[in-house]
């Protein structure tokens, strides 16, 4: 059963045609990576999902929610605001609030969002904070740790949220690779979870390891997917080609 269905979607940035059409299917419990050049549309396609862009064609349903581009304002936002109590996002630059702790930070959407009772938010802050391995640093803020630190603590403050989907939006370009093995070997515990999970990515060991689906963007589009295996052994694509030759040389 899919989790997110993603049908024709497209997206300007003024004149510029970011996706153009782009269909995408990802089964309820998968993790599905998306890899491709710089500037392909990526990232967008993630903020599109998770309602931080709007879209100008096509429709994106999650949980059974659909938001289409037509629909009219008032009904794009009721549903918007139940598709964000689904789906989780873990950023590149973290995003962490400089001025709040690391518990405060975990605990914030729980509590102001979902309006948890703040003991009970906090409970489940420290199992997940222990579970990434920052159990030592509640009370530590943003700028008293690391890169790989930060981006563990933001992981934590989005499943906080108790979310159905999580979305990855390329979480270790900003680190050296000693935080992006952390960083990764948290993720690859979490994907044993059955967590849906779509994660933006230029760590193609992760892609080939821990996902059950690669989708390989190029220029607006997914160009090929298919298992992990097919794609890095066998691609259809002379694009695919292109970019796995050029990244795994790299």
């Amino acid at each position: 059963m899919s989790m997110i269905e993603v049908n024709d979607l497209v997206k300007w940035h003024g004149s510029i045609e970011v996706l153009k059409g782009v269909n995408l299917s990802v089964r309820r419990g998968e993790v599905a990576t998306i890899i491709g050049p710089s500037g392909s549309g990526k990232s967008t396609l993630l903020r599109c999902l998770n309602g931080l862009e709007t879209f100008q064609g096509g429709s994106v349903t999650i949980d059974g929610l659909r938001v289409g581009a037509h629909d009219g304002a008032a009904e794009r936002a009721r549903v918007q605001r139940q598709v964000c109590l689904r789906v989780g996002m873990v950023f590149q630059s973290f995003n962490l609030f400089p001025h709040r702790t690391v518990l405060q930070n975990v605990i914030e959407g729980p509590v102001y969002v979902l309006g948890i009772h703040p003991e009970q938010a906090a409970q489940r802050a420290r199992r997940l904070l222990a579970r990434v391995g920052m159990s030592e640093r509640l009370d530590a803020l943003p700028r008293q740790l690391s890169g790989g630190q930060q981006q563990r603590v933001a992981i934590a403050r989005a499943l906080a949220m108790e979310p159905q989907v999580i979305l990855f939006d390329e979480p270790t370009s900003a680190l050296d690779p000693r935080m992006t093995t952390e960083v990764l070997a948290v993720m690859t515990d979490l994907a044993g979870d059955g967590l849906t999970m779509v994660v933006v990515t230029h760590a193609m060991h992760f892609a080939r390891r821990v996902s059950q689906t690669v989708h390989v963007f190029g220029e607006g589009r997914i160009i090929e997917s298919g298992p992990p295996d097919q794609i890095f052994e066998a691609p259809s694509q002379e694009a695919t080609r292109t970019l796995l030759s050029e990244v795994l040389a790299a």
